[in-house]
This record gives structure tokens, sequence and C-alpha cells, in this order.
């Protein structure tokens, strides 16, 4: 069965379970390409070149653009449980075409298709976990939910690390179809359709309002443009360094299964930092946490190249995740509480798709530092250089839109039956 809009304690626990898992399997899909690359690169049959490598990556993440586009703002139309189901589907079939590709060039078509389904869950999961969410731990939930990405990155590397010597890539991406048997069947009878959507769209007469034009309006437009710029900083950070992070570790001289494992550190300091930002952005709010995740992911990407002893070197793989995925999560974070409930799927939509910029330009601009076996120092600083930029630009931009979510979140509060509520 559908539990409906009526049920907002069964949805509290429901939804950000169902979501987490969502973006863990999103994650795995994200980080997966990078795992397996190692093996890509100059290897029969295919012999894959970096700069092909780039390409690739780049042109999959074309895909998420279109994918965070689209789904962002159709969510807010034709509703977010249908979309959530829809992408769901679409990145989970094309991760098993993928495992079977016979040529390259399939490999590369259907990691575009993967794209597509991979950008629209994202904002429609977090937009969904941000609603169901109890107010008074939404920092706190939210953050949780938002390590699913990360964790999905651990998976992949445990993956890569376990069947990619042995076995090859295939496997790997197999697994990634698991959630088409799995988590697609418990979605489609638990998930329950956003209260956003059944009590706004109505009042407000949605139907003739396009949700993207209130982007822009009403004194947001100068936030909204900011936040797309921080955006393209944080993604061309993550996707770079997400990407190239094991052939990084490859040129300064370690084997395939350690270089790998640079990647899942990268990954649980992502999970962890995600935590501890969550619960400090309850009390400070998630602007602060944005900035310092930016300056952590400068700092640390930046003495990478210094060459420092191996548990050092670790330690700072671990603070640029949090600095890299930890940031953008809290990035997500704040712009779900920027923006009102109505449009919050259509304002992280565009977010993150227009972010994508830097996610689709970050493979190709590793690959100019990276290709060639270049020095550690030139690609790390490379990826520092665009994290301090966002870090500034994030800096000037407000708190919270000149509509708060609170007043939306009030109303939806109202038009719930209280008998069916739990307490708080």
């Amino acid at each position: 069965m559908n539990f409906s809009t009526s049920s907002p304690g069964r949805g509290r626990v429901l939804v950000p379970v169902l979501c987490w898992a969502a973006l863990l399997s999103d994650g795995y899909d994200l980080f997966v390409y990078g795992a397996t690359l190692p093996a890509l690169i100059g290897h029969a049959p295919w012999f894959v070149t970096a700069g092909a490598a780039g390409t690739v990556g780049s042109a999959a993440l074309v895909g998420v653009l279109v994918g965070s586009l689209t789904a962002g703002t159709l969510t807010d139309i034709l509703g977010r449980r249908r979309l959530f189901l829809a992408c769901l589907t679409v990145f989970s079939t094309a991760t098993l075409v993928t495992a079977v590709a016979p040529t390259f060039e399939v490999f590369a078509a259907t990691r575009l298709v993967a794209g597509l389904g991979i950008g629209g869950l994202m904002p429609t999961a977090i937009a969904m976990a941000a609603e169901f969410a109890s107010p008074a731990y939404r920092s706190r939930i939210l953050g949780v939910v938002l390590t699913g990405p990360a964790f999905g990155g651990v998976l992949a590397s445990t993956a890569s690390l376990l069947l990619l010597e042995e076995f090859g890539f295939r496997p790997v991406y197999a697994l990634g179809a698991v959630p088409l048997i799995t988590l697609l069947p418990l979605a489609f009878a638990l998930l329950p359709e956003s209260r956003a959507f059944a009590v706004e769209r109505p009042s407000e007469g949605r139907k003739s309002t396009s949700p993207v034009a209130t982007l822009l309006g009403d004194g947001m437009a100068r936030a909204t443009v900011g936040i797309w710029f921080v955006a393209i900083c944080s993604m061309l950070t993550m996707f770079g360094v997400t990407t190239w992070l094991p052939q990084i570790m490859r040129n300064a001289g370690y084997p395939i299964g350690s270089a790998v494992t640079f990647l899942l550190v990268y990954s649980a300091g992502a999970i962890v930092g995600t935590l501890l930002a969550s619960v400090l952005a309850e009390r400070f709010g998630p602007k602060p946490l944005v900035l310092t995740g930016f300056t952590t992911a400068a700092v640390s990407l930046a003495l990478l190249g210094t060459h420092p002893p191996t548990a050092v070197l670790m330690l700072l793989v671990a603070l640029a995740g949090f600095g890299g995925l930890g940031t953008q999560n809290m990035l997500n974070d704040h712009i779900a509480t920027f923006y009102p409930a109505p449009f919050r799927a259509t304002g992280l939509g565009w977010a993150l798709g227009i972010g994508r910029a830097g996610a689709i330009a970050g493979p190709t601009y590793g690959a100019l530092f990276v290709a060639g076996g270049g020095a550690v120092i030139v690609s790390s600083l490379a990826f520092a250089v665009p994290a301090l930029i966002g870090g500034v630009v994030m800096a000037t931009l407000p708190q919270r839109a000149r509509t708060t979510p609170a007043d939306a979140d009030n109303r939806l509060e109202a038009a719930t039956p209280r008998s069916t509520e739990v307490s708080r």
C-alpha cells in the first residue's frame, strides 16, 4: 500500500530512510566511474586514454545536468513521488546495461543515460526528506540522509577493491543495479506523495505559475544566481577529485588497490564530516558549515602536494572528503532551508543542475593536470582553487530567502490533520 499525505508520523520515519537508500544508490553510481578508471585506462580490450576517460566522465554529467533541471522542475508540477520512482528506475537500468556494454561507445552512452536518472533523483529525494523531517531536527535528519552518496562511494570503492583486479569493471557496475530489484519495489509500496505538492499547489495556482520564475523573482535573483555559482565551484572540486583521486595516487607511485583506498578514505571523511556538520548546522545554520567546508577543502587539497607521510596523507584525504562531498551536502541543506517548501525541489533541482556545469568540467579539468603522470602538487593545487573561490562567493550570500521556508512549512503543518501526528 502507499501511505497517504495524511500520515505524517509514518512519513517522518519512512521518507528519510527511503531517501537515504536512494541517495546511497545514487552515490554508488557517482563514485563507481572514478573507482574503476584504473582498470579502464590503458587496459585491453578498449585501451582507454586519460583524455577519453575525462571526456566520458564529463559527458555522463551532461545527463546529470539535464536530469537535475528537468526533474527538479517537474517534481513541483507533477509530483515528487512519480519523479523519484522514474529516476530510480532509469539510472539503475542504465547501470545494469553498463555492466554488459560490448564497446566503449556503448559504455559511454549508458553512463550518459544513467546521469539523467541520477540528476533527477537527488533534488527530489533531498526536497522530500527536508519536507517530511521534523522541523526541530531538520538539519540533523537531512545531514544523515545526505550521507547516502558518501556511503555509496564507500560501497563503490569497496566493490572495486574486492573485484576490480581479478574480475574487471563489469561486476562492479552490475552491483549498481541492485536497487532495481530491492529499493524500487519498496519505494513504490511505501513512499508517500509530497505534502507540499498536495497542499500548496491547488491553493496557489501552480499550474499557471512557473516554479523557475519564482527563483528569480521577489528580490531573490542575486541570491539564486550566487547559489548557482557556488554550486558550480563545489561540484567542479568534488567531481574532479572523485574522478581523478585514484589516478593521482597512482601517479604518486601507489598500486591500484592502494590508490582506490584513498577514494574510500575520501568517502569516509565525507560521512563523518557531514554528520558532525549537520549537528552544528542546527545551532549555527548550514551556511557557516559550507564556508568551513570550502576552507577545509582548499587547505587539505593544497597540502596533498607536499608529499606528507602516509598517515598524514590519509588524514588530508579524509578532510578533503568533508571539504568536497561534505560541503556539497551542507550546501544542499542550505538550499533546502533557503527556499520555501512549494518550490524547494525546483530550487534544489536548478542549483544542482546549474552546478553540474562544474561537475561536467571537473573530469576534463582534472585530465589537464593528471594525464601523462602529472605531478601531485599541480593536480592538488588545481582543485584547491575552485574550492577557495566558492567559499569567497558563499560568504556574500544571505542566510534566508525573503519569503522564509518556515512560512510555507507552517502552512503545511496547519493543513495536516493533528489526530494523525506523532509526538515530537
